[in-house]
């Protein structure tokens, strides 16, 4: 059988989605404050669910879309690889171009000893929270469209 193809403009689209579901949570004090009270294990979970639910999505929930005939990468299906640094990402750049650490973590008073690295791995915990809405949206956007 032959691989399907995978264009830019399924990125596009994904990033569409991504966007578009990742705003509400980054700007949201309850994530960042849930972020600084997740431990690393949960953090690690959470991106599990994400990849559970991107790839659900991607290959379960669209009947017309099968894993084994897509464009790869290692091993992994194009789109999939795409979807998952869709959902991080766009958080990640919603997050820092609205800066949302420094005004909840360190100006907020969310952590009572705003170190960088303290910053820093509670920013990674937050991307982890909105990466779960924003690969629904991605996802979303990549089936429909």
């Amino acid at each position: 059988m032959a691989r399907r193809r995978y264009r830019v403009a399924d990125t596009a689209q994904q990033l569409v989605g991504g966007f578009l579901l990742a705003g509400p949570f980054v700007v949201t004090e309850e994530v960042w404050v849930l972020a600084e009270n997740m431990s690393w294990y949960h953090a690690v979970l959470v991106v599990g669910i994400v990849f559970a639910i991107g790839y659900g999505a991607l290959y379960k929930a669209d009947a017309g879309r099968d894993v084994d005939t897509e464009a790869e990468v290692a091993g992994i299906p194009v789109r999939f690889v795409s979807l998952m640094g869709v959902a991080f990402g766009s958080v990640a750049i919603l997050a820092m171009a609205l800066t949302a650490p420094d005004t909840f973590l360190v100006d907020g008073g969310i952590l009572p000893d705003p170190t960088p690295m303290a910053v820093t791995l509670t920013t990674l915990k937050a991307i982890t929270v909105g990466a779960i809405f924003s690969v629904v949206g991605a996802a979303t956007a990549d089936s429909v469209f």
